[in-house]
């Protein structure tokens, strides 16, 4: 059985290292590659880039790194999304592996 993980999308590549560091200090997770995304509204949002933050662990660990991550984010500059997958399947594995961060 494949471990939690946990997705939190922020403003801004700052705000993603300072919220991913909250998340491993809080709880016992590990943390995956980021994503970036700069949608097509990019100069309407508050910092132009949209960082996606990957913890993974047991559930109730993803849950309370999460918080940890959000109360982070939401000082700084803010979160898009939040979502935990419990027991992710093949599939979605797969596609966690994604990351555009090191694209140009």
């Amino acid at each position: 059985m494949s471990k939690a993980v946990g997705i939190l999308e922020v403003y801004g590549l700052t705000t993603a290292f300072c919220a991913a560091d909250a998340a491993c200090k809080a709880a016992d997770v590990t943390l995956e590659n980021f994503d970036k995304n700069k949608p097509a509204n990019a100069d309407k949002l508050p910092v132009p880039l949209l960082v996606t933050i990957k913890i993974r662990g047991e559930v109730a660990a993803v849950e309370a790194g999460l918080k940890a991550a959000r109360e982070t984010a939401e000082a700084m500059t803010g979160v898009v999304a939040e979502y935990v997958i419990p027991n992710p399947a093949e599939d979605t594995e797969k596609m966690l592996k994604l990351s555009g961060m090191d694209k140009r």
